[in-house]
């Protein structure tokens, strides 16, 4: 009977297990991808706030994926790390809730700054007249607060259902960190109520903002096609923002099928699209937003000139 059997309180996280004595070997890539995302968005971020030329809406958003991307790594790569290199793959319930949460919520925050950059592009493109007045803080925090309640709000119920769940079988969770369904698996019980809200919540971030975010590039296009060459150049930053959401929203897409269909996809492949569908975009967004924006990419080459040129007088 469930009732008698204790519930497990630890967990191994046994991600790419079956790659046997090659697991170590993972700690290569994965480390270098991590520093090239500390590196970029540090960098993204530095030269956004020491420069007050970009303290317009537009880069400040941008600096807010930055710092989305930067923050984001440091709560499973670390860890992921050190269970490639020393093989510690140990983690308490309360550690896997708390991972699951901050990883879970972050994520989340990668397609919500997304769908906030398409509605500054759609005030700078459809409204150009208006556009500091539709950007000014107090009229551009009606789009954000209610966005940063839904995203904490959800994350917490799928999260606290996720904890209530009782683990009587196994305790091996087949990932490097605790991902929601991979964590539900192990329950002992009825889980349709965790699949439900995880699907739920599914619609209701991701696929509500690509679907608000589409529509809004959808509108900026037909506006700048009838009212001629004025709006091409403001679609740049657009085309950029689009490229972002498109390399993100393909890799959410295949991590999201690859848990649906299981049959004849090994579980190696299910943890490294779940990996990367958060990974990727931090090492990719700081760099094509560095190398697309004009403005960011003249700061950066300026700033590292001149560390190269303190270095060689020194």
């Amino acid at each position: 009977v469930v009732d008698n059997v204790s519930s497990h309180k630890h967990f191994i996280l046994d991600g790419f297990n079956r790659l046997g004595a090659l697991r170590p070997v993972l700690f290569i890539p994965f480390s270098i991808m991590f520093i090239v995302s500390l590196f970029a968005n540090s960098l993204l971020l530095y030269i956004i706030i020491s420069q007050r030329s970009l303290h317009s809406p537009m880069y400040i958003l941008i600096a807010g994926m930055a710092f989305v991307d930067l923050s984001l790594p440091l709560f499973f790569v670390p860890n992921m790390l050190l269970s490639f290199l020393f093989d510690w793959r140990g983690i308490s319930l309360g550690g896997c809730l708390v991972q699951m949460y901050f990883v879970h919520l972050l994520g989340a925050f990668q397609s919500t700054l997304l769908l906030w950059m398409a509605l500054d592009r759609y005030f700078a493109i459809c409204t150009p007249l208006y556009y500091h007045e539709c950007m000014a803080l107090p009229r551009f925090l009606k789009f954000v607060i209610p966005l940063v309640i839904r995203n904490i709000f959800i994350v917490l119920v799928v999260v606290t259902l996720a904890g209530r769940l009782s683990f009587c079988f196994r305790n091996v969770i087949d990932h490097c960190f605790c991902e929601h369904m991979a964590l539900v698996e192990l329950a002992c019980g009825s889980t349709a109520i965790n699949s439900l809200v995880g699907l739920i919540s599914v619609f209701l971030i991701p696929v509500a903002d690509f679907l608000f975010i589409t529509t809004s590039y959808i509108v900026i296009f037909s506006s700048v096609l009838s009212s001629g060459k004025s709006g091409v150049k403001a679609l740049h930053t657009c085309v950029t923002h689009i490229v972002v959401m498109s390399v993100s929203l393909t890799i959410i897409l295949v991590a999201f099928l690859s848990y649906r269909i299981r049959n004849g996809l090994p579980a190696a492949v299910r943890v490294f699209f779940s990996i990367m569908y958060l990974f990727f975009p931090s090492c990719f967004n700081p760099i094509i937003y560095g190398i697309r924006t004009t403005e960011i990419r003249q700061h950066i080459l300026k700033t590292l000139t001149c560390c190269r040129f303190v270095q060689t007088v020194d």
